[in-house]
């Protein structure tokens, strides 16, 4: 299993973000719409965490989700 740390990119949309970010601002991030990524998180294909009543997607796994996703195509 590899941890190698890559250095950030000035660019790199990740920077400065909180560690849960609401749905909607994923979906932004990502370039889906708001309800794409809501069905994504009810599958499971987008990494959520519940707080109450509120759904946030965690931003560090949502990186991994990205990159892990553009090898597999």
């Amino acid at each position: 299993m590899s941890t190698e740390q890559r250095e950030p990119r000035p660019d790199d949309p990740f920077i400065g973000l909180p560690l849960l970010i609401p749905v909607p601002q994923a979906a932004k991030l990502i370039g889906i719409s708001r309800a794409a990524a809501y069905r994504f998180v009810s599958a499971g294909d987008l990494p959520a965490k519940r707080l109450g009543r509120r759904v946030y997607v965690v931003s560090a796994r949502l990186r991994e989700f990205i990159e892990t996703e553009g090898e597999a195509a």
